[in-house]
């Protein structure tokens, strides 16, 4: 099973944005803007509420936003208030920006949920996939783009 899910998750992985990352900041759902720091690396995040393989990883994303610059990204998931319920309910803190016109999607060529990118401080994506990725998996993937 874990080798079908790495195999789809490769396929799925080709389409995606592999360009530096350019954006400077995103507006979040709690009004506030997200400043990428151009110091450490950082986590970008797709997913939707609606996804039950973005559901069984947001513990990850969680852990993840509470050492590292984590900011995710909602799609198709209701509207910013609604995106707060969700969070407060689900007892979740990171970060999240409410794609509502997939702006965002299109722009990084979103195929699939959940999508991680992980850029180094430089901004050049180091790592990205499509599908759940472990916690183990997620924290190796960022201590690398440290380097």
């Amino acid at each position: 099973m874990t080798l079908f899910a790495n195999i789809i998750s490769l396929y799925k992985s080709q389409t995606l944005n592999d360009t530096p990352l350019l954006i400077k900041s995103l507006r979040l759902i709690d009004g506030t803007n997200y400043i990428f720091d151009n110091d450490k690396p950082v986590l970008i995040h797709f997913w939707a509420t609606w996804c039950p393989t973005c559901k069984l990883e947001a513990s990850n994303i969680e852990l993840m936003s509470k050492n590292f610059n984590v900011v995710t990204i909602a799609v198709d998931s209701g509207t910013d208030e609604e995106l707060r319920i969700y969070l407060k309910e689900k007892n979740y803190s990171f970060h999240v920006v409410n794609d509502t016109n997939k702006e965002l999607s299109q722009k990084f060529n979103i195929a699939g949920y959940p999508t991680t990118f992980i850029y180094n401080s430089d901004k050049k994506l180091i790592f990205s996939e499509v599908g759940y990725t472990s916690i183990i998996g997620l924290y190796l993937r960022v201590w690398w783009a440290s380097f």
